[in-house]
């Protein structure tokens, strides 16, 4: 099973894809917007796992 920072660092990688690919200027704020999110989860995962160790 993947772990949870893994997939939010996975889903930001994508989402940059996304908007690299994106036709329209709202499209590529939008998935910029939800790269942005899924990277700061993908922080937070990885912090969480570093203090419980």
């Amino acid at each position: 099973m993947e772990s949870n920072q893994r997939y939010y660092a996975r889903r930001a990688a994508e989402e940059r894809a996304a908007a690299s690919r994106s036709m329209t200027a709202a499209a590529r704020e939008w998935h910029a917007k939800l790269a942005l999110q899924f990277a700061a989860r993908a922080a937070a995962a990885c912090d969480a796992t570093a203090t419980a160790a």
